[in-house]
C-alpha cells in the first residue's frame, strides 16, 4: 500500500510516499480503507521531534491520528463493525492514518455521519473530541453560562463554539479579523478581534475560558473569569502546569489541560450533534495524500481556519 513515512525526525522534507507492507489487525481491531485523514498540530509536533521521549526513535513511523474510511476487515473479538461500514476515528498513538490502509481499534470508532462524506468526517475526531472533553469533561459546562472560546476559528475552536452553543451557553469567540463572520455563523453570541483587543481586558467575565491555541494562562486571563471559573488550555506550557497543581488544591479559580481521549461514546454523542444540524465541519484546504508535506508546511503557518484535510483514496 502507499503511505507518508518519517524514518527521522525534522521538517516536512522527512514524509516521505512511498511502498510499505499493509497493517495486519488484531483481534480487536478493524482494518479500514483510509478514504481520508486531516492534519492536527500534534501530527507536526511529533514529526519535529517535540514528543520524543515518547514516540521514540524506532522508524519508519506513519503519523496521523484521523481516519475515515470502509471497514474491509473485522478481527474475531470485534462485535460492533462489520466490512462494508463507512466510520470515522481514531487511529492508536502515535499514528497510522497517512496510509491507504489503517488498523483501527473497535472502541475509537464509530459509524460516521451520514449527512458528511469522508473528509470531512476526518476532519471530526481529534479535534471535536478535544473541543468536548475540554468543555464538558473539564469544564463541566453549564446551560447559560458565559463561555470564552480563545482561537475560535481555529481546527479546535471552530468545534468548541458550535458544542458549546449546542450545550446551552452564551459565547464569546476571540478571532482575527478576517474570520469574525465565520466565528458568528457557527453560533458565537459575541465576537473580540483580538488584532483590536486583547479579551484579557474585557469587561465581561466568563465561567470557562477554553484557549484552544494555548497562548495565555489563568494569570494572565484571571480578571475576566468569574471567582469560580475555570481556565482550560489544551496546550499546557510549565506556567499552566504550575497553576493546574496549585489551583487543584485551592477554592475559586482553577487551571486545567486537556489531554484528548478517543472514544466509541464520544464520537457517537458528536455524530449526533452533526445528523442533527448543530455541528458543521469547516475545511480550508485538502490536499492528496502526496502532497502531505505541503498540508503540514501550511498547518504550521498558523493560518489555517478550520481543520486541513487529506484525501486518501476515492
Amino acid at each position: 500500500m502507499k503511505a507518508v513515512v518519517i524514518r527521522r525526525y525534522g521538517g516536512a522534507e522527512v514524509l516521505q510516499y512511498e511502498d510499505v507492507e499493509q497493517p495486519k489487525i488484531e483481534p480487536t481491531q478493524l482494518l479500514i480503507k483510509v478514504r481520508a485523514s486531516s492534519v492536527n498540530p500534534i501530527d507536526w509536533k511529533i514529526r519535529q521531534g517535540m514528543l520524543s521521549l515518547i514516540t521514540g526513535s524506532k522508524f519508519p513511523k506513519i503519523l496521523g491520528f484521523d481516519v475515515a474510511g470502509e471497514v474491509v476487515e473485522v478481527g474475531s473479538g470485534v462485535t460492533r463493525f462489520k466490512p462494508g461500514d463507512g466510520i470515522y476515528g481514531s487511529t492508536s498513538f502515535p499514528g497510522g492514518g497517512y496510509a491507504e490502509f489503517a488498523a483501527i481499534p473497535e472502541n475509537l470508532a464509530a459509524l460516521k455521519p451520514t449527512n458528511l462524506n469522508y473528509e470531512e468526517a476526518a476532519a471530526v475526531p481529534l479535534a471535536a473530541l478535544t473541543a468536548l472533553q475540554a468543555l464538558r469533561d473539564q469544564g463541566n459546562i453549564q446551560r447559560g453560562q458565559n463561555v470564552l472560546i480563545n482561537g475560535a476559528a481555529g481546527g479546535v475552536g471552530i468545534f468548541a463554539v458550535q458544542i458549546a452553543k449546542a450545550l446551552g451557553a452564551q459565547v464569546t469567540g476571540v478571532s482575527s479579523t478576517k474570520n469574525l463572520d465565520l466565528v458568528k455563523s457557527l453560533g458565537a453570541d459575541r465576537v473580540i478581534d483580538y488584532t483590536q483587543q486583547d479579551f484579557a481586558e474585557d469587561t465581561a467575565q466568563y465561567d470557562i475560558i477554553f484557549d484552544a491555541v494555548g497562548k495565555r494562562s489563568l494569570s494572565q486571563t484571571k480578571r475576566v473569569l468569574k471567582p469560580n471559573g475555570i481556565y482550560i488550555t489544551t496546550l499546557p506550557s510549565p506556567e499552566v502546569l504550575l497553576e493546574s497543581v496549585l489551583t487543584a488544591f485551592l477554592p475559586g479559580q482553577k487551571a486545567k489541560f486537556l489531554f484528548e481521549k478517543p472514544n466509541t461514546k464520544d464520537l457517537l454523542f458528536l455524530k449526533e450533534l452533526i445528523e442533527a444540524g448543530k455541528i458543521r465541519v469547516v475545511i480550508d484546504r485538502t490536499y492528496p495524500l502526496q502532497e502531505l508535506a505541503a498540508a503540514h508546511a501550511y498547518s504550521e503557518t498558523g493560518r489555517a481556519v478550520g481543520k486541513i484535510a487529506i484525501a486518501v483514496s476515492s
